[in-house]
Protein backbone atom coordinates (compact mmCIF):
# COMPACT_ATOMS: atom_id res chain seq x y z
CA UNK A 1 0.00 0.00 0.00
CA UNK A 2 2.70 2.51 0.99
CA UNK A 3 4.74 1.58 -2.08
CA UNK A 4 1.76 2.22 -4.34
CA UNK A 5 1.12 5.62 -2.74
CA UNK A 6 4.77 6.57 -3.06
CA UNK A 7 4.87 5.58 -6.74
CA UNK A 8 1.64 7.44 -7.50
CA UNK A 9 3.10 10.58 -5.87
CA UNK A 10 6.43 10.07 -7.64
CA UNK A 11 4.80 9.85 -11.06
CA UNK A 12 2.61 12.89 -10.35
CA UNK A 13 5.88 14.69 -9.60
CA UNK A 14 7.37 13.34 -12.84
CA UNK A 15 4.53 14.87 -14.85
CA UNK A 16 5.14 18.18 -13.06
CA UNK A 17 8.90 17.99 -13.68
CA UNK A 18 8.32 17.35 -17.39
CA UNK A 19 6.39 20.63 -17.42
CA UNK A 20 9.65 22.43 -16.67
CA UNK A 21 10.96 21.57 -20.12
CA UNK A 22 10.31 24.70 -22.21
CA UNK A 23 7.02 24.60 -24.09
CA UNK A 24 6.24 25.57 -27.64
CA UNK A 25 2.87 27.33 -27.79
CA UNK A 26 0.89 27.03 -30.99
CA UNK A 27 -0.90 30.05 -32.48
CA UNK A 28 -4.29 28.95 -31.10
CA UNK A 29 -3.07 28.76 -27.50
CA UNK A 30 -2.29 25.08 -26.89
CA UNK A 31 1.27 24.34 -25.77
CA UNK A 32 3.33 21.37 -26.95
CA UNK A 33 4.95 20.03 -23.79
CA UNK A 34 6.68 16.91 -22.48
CA UNK A 35 3.94 16.37 -19.89
CA UNK A 36 1.96 14.06 -22.14
CA UNK A 37 4.98 11.72 -22.13
CA UNK A 38 4.65 11.65 -18.33
CA UNK A 39 1.04 10.57 -18.76
CA UNK A 40 2.17 7.81 -21.11
CA UNK A 41 4.83 6.67 -18.62
CA UNK A 42 2.25 6.58 -15.82
CA UNK A 43 0.35 3.99 -17.80
CA UNK A 44 3.29 1.99 -19.16
CA UNK A 45 5.12 1.75 -15.83
CA UNK A 46 2.42 1.89 -13.16
CA UNK A 47 -0.40 0.20 -15.04
CA UNK A 48 -3.96 1.32 -15.63
CA UNK A 49 -5.28 2.01 -12.13
CA UNK A 50 -2.14 3.43 -10.51
CA UNK A 51 -1.28 5.42 -13.64
CA UNK A 52 -4.69 7.08 -13.72
CA UNK A 53 -4.45 7.83 -9.99
CA UNK A 54 -1.06 9.50 -10.46
CA UNK A 55 -2.51 11.74 -13.16
CA UNK A 56 -5.56 12.53 -11.03
CA UNK A 57 -3.26 13.54 -8.16
CA UNK A 58 -1.34 15.81 -10.53
CA UNK A 59 -4.57 17.41 -11.78
CA UNK A 60 -5.84 17.89 -8.22
CA UNK A 61 -2.65 19.78 -7.37
CA UNK A 62 -3.06 21.90 -10.51
CA UNK A 63 -6.68 22.63 -9.57
CA UNK A 64 -5.54 23.73 -6.10
CA UNK A 65 -3.45 26.39 -7.79
CA UNK A 66 0.01 24.89 -7.91
CA UNK A 67 1.76 26.10 -11.09
CA UNK A 68 2.63 22.60 -12.32
CA UNK A 69 1.52 22.81 -15.94
CA UNK A 70 3.98 23.84 -18.60
CA UNK A 71 4.72 27.53 -18.42
CA UNK A 72 3.88 27.66 -14.71
CA UNK A 73 0.13 27.49 -15.18
CA UNK A 74 -2.20 26.23 -12.49
CA UNK A 75 -5.50 26.94 -10.79
CA UNK A 76 -9.08 26.38 -11.81
CA UNK A 77 -8.72 28.76 -14.75
CA UNK A 78 -6.79 26.17 -16.77
CA UNK A 79 -9.96 24.07 -16.78
CA UNK A 80 -11.66 26.88 -18.74
CA UNK A 81 -8.94 27.18 -21.37
CA UNK A 82 -8.41 25.53 -24.77
CA UNK A 83 -6.35 22.81 -23.02
CA UNK A 84 -9.26 21.58 -20.89
CA UNK A 85 -9.97 18.59 -23.11
CA UNK A 86 -6.38 17.42 -22.86
CA UNK A 87 -6.41 17.83 -19.08
CA UNK A 88 -9.64 15.85 -18.72
CA UNK A 89 -8.25 13.22 -21.08
CA UNK A 90 -4.96 12.77 -19.17
CA UNK A 91 -6.23 10.20 -16.62
CA UNK A 92 -8.22 8.31 -19.27
CA UNK A 93 -5.14 8.21 -21.51
CA UNK A 94 -2.97 6.87 -18.67
CA UNK A 95 -5.60 4.25 -17.85
CA UNK A 96 -5.97 3.03 -21.44
CA UNK A 97 -2.20 2.98 -21.95
CA UNK A 98 -1.69 0.96 -18.78
CA UNK A 99 -4.58 -1.36 -19.58
CA UNK A 100 -3.02 -2.26 -22.92
CA UNK A 101 0.45 -2.86 -21.44
CA UNK A 102 -1.04 -5.04 -18.69
CA UNK A 103 -2.82 -7.26 -21.19
CA UNK A 104 -0.59 -7.42 -24.26
CA UNK A 105 2.44 -9.66 -24.00
CA UNK A 106 5.51 -9.50 -26.15
CA UNK A 107 8.37 -7.07 -26.53
CA UNK A 108 7.81 -4.49 -23.78
CA UNK A 109 9.34 -1.61 -25.73
CA UNK A 110 7.05 -2.24 -28.69
CA UNK A 111 3.95 -2.91 -26.59
CA UNK A 112 4.59 0.22 -24.49
CA UNK A 113 5.14 2.38 -27.57
CA UNK A 114 1.98 1.07 -29.26
CA UNK A 115 -0.02 1.46 -26.04
CA UNK A 116 1.26 5.03 -25.79
CA UNK A 117 0.10 5.72 -29.34
CA UNK A 118 -3.35 4.27 -28.66
CA UNK A 119 -3.90 5.62 -25.15
CA UNK A 120 -1.56 8.58 -24.95
CA UNK A 121 -2.26 9.96 -28.41
CA UNK A 122 -5.51 8.65 -29.93
CA UNK A 123 -7.57 8.60 -26.73
CA UNK A 124 -6.06 11.88 -25.53
CA UNK A 125 -6.78 13.53 -28.89
CA UNK A 126 -10.46 12.58 -28.66
CA UNK A 127 -10.73 14.58 -25.44
CA UNK A 128 -8.40 17.34 -26.62
CA UNK A 129 -10.23 17.87 -29.91
CA UNK A 130 -13.59 17.98 -28.15
CA UNK A 131 -12.24 20.53 -25.66
CA UNK A 132 -10.72 22.67 -28.39
CA UNK A 133 -13.92 22.59 -30.43
CA UNK A 134 -16.00 23.64 -27.43
CA UNK A 135 -13.66 26.31 -26.05
CA UNK A 136 -12.73 27.85 -29.42
CA UNK A 137 -16.22 27.51 -30.95
CA UNK A 138 -14.90 25.36 -33.80
CA UNK A 139 -16.28 22.28 -35.48
CA UNK A 140 -14.74 18.95 -34.54
CA UNK A 141 -13.10 18.83 -37.97
CA UNK A 142 -11.57 22.29 -37.53
CA UNK A 143 -10.32 21.37 -34.05
CA UNK A 144 -8.90 18.09 -35.36
CA UNK A 145 -6.96 19.98 -38.02
CA UNK A 146 -5.50 22.21 -35.30
CA UNK A 147 -3.94 19.26 -33.46
CA UNK A 148 -2.17 17.82 -36.48
CA UNK A 149 0.89 19.83 -35.45
CA UNK A 150 1.14 17.63 -32.34
CA UNK A 151 1.38 14.30 -34.15
CA UNK A 152 5.13 14.11 -34.94
CA UNK A 153 6.15 15.18 -31.43
CA UNK A 154 3.67 12.85 -29.80
CA UNK A 155 4.91 9.91 -31.86
CA UNK A 156 8.44 10.66 -30.65
CA UNK A 157 7.17 10.81 -27.05
CA UNK A 158 5.41 7.44 -27.51
CA UNK A 159 8.64 5.89 -28.78
CA UNK A 160 10.57 7.36 -25.87
CA UNK A 161 7.98 6.03 -23.41
CA UNK A 162 8.40 2.56 -24.90
CA UNK A 163 12.18 2.74 -24.67
CA UNK A 164 12.19 4.15 -21.13
CA UNK A 165 9.74 1.52 -19.91
CA UNK A 166 11.76 -1.28 -21.50
CA UNK A 167 15.01 0.07 -20.08
CA UNK A 168 13.48 0.35 -16.63
CA UNK A 169 12.23 -3.23 -16.87
CA UNK A 170 15.72 -4.45 -17.74
CA UNK A 171 17.35 -2.47 -14.92
CA UNK A 172 14.69 -3.03 -12.25
CA UNK A 173 12.01 -5.51 -13.40
CA UNK A 174 10.05 -5.22 -10.16
CA UNK A 175 9.51 -1.51 -10.72
CA UNK A 176 7.39 -1.95 -13.87
CA UNK A 177 4.10 -2.65 -12.14
CA UNK A 178 2.18 -2.82 -15.41
CA UNK A 179 3.84 -6.17 -16.01
CA UNK A 180 3.55 -7.43 -12.42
Amino acid sequence: MERNLALIALFAALIAALGLIPKLTLAFGVPITAQSMGVMLCGTVLGARRGALAVLLFLALVALGLPLLAGGRGGLGVFASPTVGFLIGFPVAAFVTGFIVERWRGNLALVSALASVIGGILVLYVFGIAGLAFMLDKTLTEAALLVTAFIPGDLIKAGLAGGITSGLARARPESVLSRG
